[in-house]
């Protein structure tokens, strides 16, 4: 794909969602942060759901680490893996509290270093908290890159370094939500919904399907 219908589709994508904003429900980094820490295969929805539960009750770390494990499992038990997600973030909380003063911090290789973070995560904290030009690719934008061959590559990492390369430098803050929405709704795992895609003229994707 050519650097000219790259932009086509930034702009058309643009145009539709000015200020794209992640479906995760949070009010501070740290809820994000945790938020997103949850979000490994689950859904976006299951997340909200336990932390409009949790997040009333602890949504700083010391909170967190004041109501205790046991309550925390309890408060995410109807997301998958709460078990060992629950450790995760526990962890994570001491770890902020003793080392970062119970804040987020807004570097990439200290955000690395918490337990259940990885690059995916840092990336969509970095951008969504702070505003970084990061790109979180996850499987709806590696599927959207290689199908629509906008960004193609073998694996996340690939297709994270692609992006960086060929996204013009006032894209870069909105792509990430641009493409995982795009991925969400319209350009499906099983079917994608072309016949209803804004950018169906310029996607490159040779099996095109016409459901509305």
């Amino acid at each position: 794909m050519n650097k000219d219908k790259r932009r086509l589709i930034l702009e058309r994508l643009r145009e539709a969602n000015p200020h794209p904003e992640t479906e995760l429900e949070y009010s501070s980094p740290f809820e994000l942060l945790v938020a997103v820490t949850l979000s490994a295969q689950a859904t976006d929805v299951g997340v909200n759901k336990a932390t409009r539960k949790l997040f009333p009750r602890a949504n700083t770390p010391q909170a967190i680490l004041d109501i205790g494990l046991e309550a925390l499992r309890e408060s995410i038990k109807t997301i998958g893996l709460y078990n060992s997600k629950a450790n995760n973030v526990y962890k994570m909380c001491e770890i902020l509290v003793s080392q970062h003063g119970g804040e987020v911090p807004e570097n990439r290789e200290a955000l690395e270093a918490l337990p259940g973070v990885g690059r995916k995560t840092a990336n969509v904290v970095l951008n969504t908290a702070f505003g970084w030009p990061t790109i979180a690719v996850d499987t709806h934008i590696f599927r959207v890159s290689n199908r629509t061959k906008f960004a193609m590559g073998k694996d996340v990492v690939a297709v994270e370094q692609k992006l960086e390369k060929v996204v013009p430098k006032e894209f870069k803050v909105d792509v990430h939500h641009w493409l995982i929405l795009h991925g969400r709704y319209t350009c499906v795992a099983r079917k994608p919904r072309c016949g209803s895609c804004i950018i169906e003229d310029l996607c490159e994707f040779k099996d095109k399907t016409e459901v509305a």
